[in-house]
Order: structure tokens, then C-alpha cells, then sequence
């Protein structure tokens, strides 16, 4: 007679135990791709190159460069929109990087509920 409810020869506990191995594992290397995400800065220019913003994999802003010729009192809205222009498009850079790099460790599982919740 077939037993209900059970596991044919223990098995789940084995592989219980494996899957926490491996999601351990997986939480290891993606706390090391984000630390060193986190040292890594990203540059993006707009206006041909008259704005520059380099932003760290920590989403802060650590540099913001200008040529002189981009600094016309008579047009600081311009100006405003370059330095928006140009700090979005770093992030966005940081971004890509970052989904690219934990994609990497969970194999297009991010997309589970939002990501693990380590």
C-alpha cells in the first residue's frame, strides 16, 4: 500500500538542503557584485559634451563638469535641463549595469515578486 502525503525516499530534506545552499551562495555573490557595484562610478555628457555627471553605483552624484561656453547667465534653464539630462543618463547607465551584473548571479529570477528579499 502507497503512503500518502510523504516524500519517496526522504528526498525533500536533501534537496531542502540544497536549495538553501544555493540561495545562500546566491546571496554571497550578489552582496559582492554590490559592494563592487558601489565602488564603480559611471560618466554621462550632454550638450555635445558641455555637461558631464558621474554618478557612483551608489546613486550619488560625485562629479558634475562644465565647459565655460555652457555657462550663459542669460540661459540658466538650458544649462538646468543639461545637468538633468546628463545625471539621468548616468543613472540610468548604473542602472543597466547593475540589472545586467545581478542577472548574471540569478539567472532572470529578479523578476519574482520584486527580487529576493536579501
Amino acid at each position: 500500500m502507497a503512503r500518502r502525503g510523504g516524500f519517496p525516499g526522504g528526498g525533500m530534506p536533501g534537496n531542502m538542503n540544497n536549495l538553501m545552499k544555493q540561495a545562500q551562495k546566491m546571496q554571497r555573490q550578489m552582496e559582492e557584485t554590490t559592494k563592487a557595484l558601489e565602488e564603480k562610478e559611471f560618466t554621462a555628457a550632454a550638450g555635445g559634451g558641455a555637461v558631464e555627471v558621474t554618478v557612483s553605483g551608489k546613486k550619488e552624484v560625485v562629479k558634475v563638469k562644465l565647459k565655460e561656453e555652457v555657462v550663459d547667465p542669460d540661459d540658466i534653464e538650458m544649462l538646468e535641463d543639461l545637468i538633468v539630462a546628463a545625471t539621468n543618463e548616468a543613472l540610468r547607465k548604473m542602472e543597466e549595469v547593475s540589472q545586467a551584473e545581478m542577472s548574471k548571479i540569478t539567472g532572470g529570477l529578479g523578476g519574482l515578486g520584486g527580487g529576493f528579499p536579501f
